[in-house]
């Protein structure tokens, strides 16, 4: 078996997104398969080593996974040829500085989302990644999640006939911190550090909704910080000056419209954390992260308005849960692997900085709109 080992820098995966998704389930999953099988007589073995700034945790996090290789010199680890990928899980603000030394040392660069805090900072990433004829990529996990492959199935087939809307459910209630605990790092909850849903999911909306429906012509945005003040990790109470809800409507070039509500302050009573309903005139959808089901148009209830009698219909009854027809593996996992091939054997892969830079432009404009009140056109991204 020929192999192909494959030093990775993996910045900043102490972290909750980067110790689990991607060293835990990407990574080291990827690892104890004996490496991603390419061809019958190749595979790429990755060989990771673990970088961030608290030597503590890196040494505690390396034992518990079985590796050896950690380090808080980063630029020792971008002079050293034995590393040719470089991937930064850092907080936001401190990607920049760091995905710039690691195009200028000529890695491979895959990071994630957003790729930066402005839109400026993203075209320089772009710019000097292709100046540089670096491979590069950004995480786009969503667009493998199960429930959105079998969206994107039913969209291909041409189930939905022409699709009218998507409407977007997005959040759950995430604990001030006072009564019980916060499940989400307080630095979520403070602009200063680089805190802001619309930062964060607007991203996400972009990709999705560029890859399922189309591009997007125009939004509005309304944000909000539902919640004042929280508790942090150390048990201190803080003011919050960061959105911590977005209520953003987007008209997509198609004449779809998509509407998209993200909040960590909303409780869940629907299927799942997120949930996608499309409406089109042969049937409907409804997408979670990994189920998906489907009302055809001949078996879609006819109701009549009369609020003064329950209801005789259970609204619930007529939708048919899709199949799962083939294992879907961990989502993250997926598109590591996209990655790997993509730097190995030159496969496309068409989630690069550009693409990030378009999530990062989406989240701009939003928040433009939000201080505005006002719809804002998306116009081409001009690298």
């Amino acid at each position: 078996m020929k192999e192909h080992k494959i030093g990775i820098i993996m910045n900043g995966v102490t972290g909750r997104m980067g110790t689990n998704q991607h060293l835990a389930r990407s990574m080291m999953a990827i690892i104890k398969e004996g490496g991603l099988k390419i061809s019958p007589g190749e595979v790429i073995v990755p060989q990771p080593i673990l970088v961030g700034r608290n030597e503590h945790k890196l040494r505690a996090l390396a034992a518990e996974h079985g590796l050896t290789r950690y380090t808080t010199d980063l630029d020792a680890c971008l002079s050293d040829p034995a590393y040719p990928v470089y991937f930064d899980a850092q907080l936001t603000n401190l990607r920049v500085e760091a995905v710039r030394k690691a195009i200028a040392a000529g890695k491979a660069v895959y990071c994630e989302k957003p790729v930066a805090d402005t839109l400026a900072d993203a075209l320089t990433l772009c710019r000097e990644a292709e100046a540089a004829q670096v491979k590069n990529g950004v995480v786009q996990d969503k667009l493998f999640l199960p429930g959105l492959l079998k969206l994107k199935y039913l969209l291909d087939t041409n189930f939905f006939g022409r699709v009218l809307s998507v409407r977007g459910e997005f959040g759950y209630w995430v604990f001030d911190g006072k009564s019980q605990p916060c499940q989400r790092p307080s630095w979520n909850y403070k602009k200063e550090e680089g805190g802001s849903i619309i930062v964060d999911m607007f991203c996400h909306w972009r990709y999705v909704i560029d890859n399922l429906f189309g591009p997007i012509k125009s939004l509005s945005c309304l944000g909000a910080r539902h919640i004042d003040r929280r508790v942090d990790e150390t048990g201190q109470e803080y003011a919050c000056t960061a959105d911590d809800a977005a209520y953003g409507t987007f008209e997509l070039a198609s004449g779809v419209i998509c509407h998209f509500n993200s909040s960590w302050a909303v409780r869940v009573r629907r299927d799942d954390l997120l949930t996608l309903q499309v409406d089109g005139t042969q049937g409907s959808a409804v997408a979670g992260l990994r189920d998906c089901v489907i009302q055809h148009d001949s078996m879609t209830p006819r109701p009549v308005w009369n609020p003064d009698v329950d209801s005789p219909i259970d609204f619930y009854a007529g939708w048919t849960r899709m199949p799962n027809n083939k294992i879907y593996d961990n989502a993250f996992k997926v598109q590591w692997e996209l990655f790997l091939k993509h730097v190995v054997c030159d496969t496309p892969f068409p989630w690069n900085l550009r693409e990030g830079a378009k999530g990062v432009q989406l989240a701009e404009l939003a928040l433009q709109s939000w201080a505005n009140r006002r719809w804002v056109e998306v116009p081409p991204l001009e690298i």
